[in-house]
């Protein structure tokens, strides 16, 4: 599951036993990638955090099945399985529309976004998220006018920026500490997204 020693659900206590509460799916599941953090509870806490605030928040605009092809995107561009696979189960759940979902993850894999079903805002953001995720120092001022140009307003635009920034960090977190998919549930997130707080997975 990992290449650090990790806690189980059963045997957690205190802090850890808290959080693992919070972020649990059907039958007490937790995502091997929150487990990874178990030796830090306080990590796992900030990773929660911003994952919710990026990805399942009422503040955000852009729909929540596209900040999902946004995670599956970078996450391919990072040779991350881990994250492709959690978030195209998350995706087709969202979007609710599988041939649709495959088409999307078909161009992903070919790299090739005009293949894509998006619109041309959306393949913008695809392209801009995959600039800063390869070459984060070549990002210019323009980059971001473009994604003015597409019709993406400022607020947007940072939420692209900010699943981007996420998802770079979530990858890493995953390959660099050896996390599987094994035993996971795949698809799952905290969808009450009106509450900050709320972390339950479903």
């Amino acid at each position: 599951m990992a290449w650090i020693r990790t806690v189980p659900f059963e045997e957690a206590a205190g802090k850890l036993k808290k959080l693992y509460e919070r972020v649990t799916g059907p039958g007490g599941n937790v995502d091997n990638i929150m487990l990874v953090h178990s030796l830090r509870p306080h990590s796992m806490e900030g990773h929660m955090a911003i994952y919710k605030a990026v990805l399942h928040h009422s503040g955000n605009s852009l729909p929540k099945w596209y900040l999902e092809v946004l995670g599956v995107w970078v996450s391919s561009l990072n040779d991350c399985g881990y994250c492709v696979e959690h978030h195209f189960s998350g995706l087709q759940r969202l979007l609710r529309d599988a041939t649709r979902g495959e088409a999307i993850r078909a161009a992903i894999e070919a790299r090739n976004l005009e293949q894509a079903p998006l619109d041309a805002a959306q393949r913008a953001g695809l392209a801009y998220a995959r600039k800063l995720t390869e070459a984060p120092a070549a990002v210019i001022e323009a980059d971001v006018n473009a994604l003015r140009a597409a019709g993406l307003d400022d607020g947007q635009i940072l939420e692209i920026n900010q699943v981007t920034a996420y998802f770079s960090y979530a990858n890493r977190t995953v390959l660099g500490l050896g996390c599987s998919t094994k035993g996971d549930v795949l698809g799952l997130s905290p969808n009450n997204s009106e509450n900050p707080d709320d972390w339950g997975h479903s």
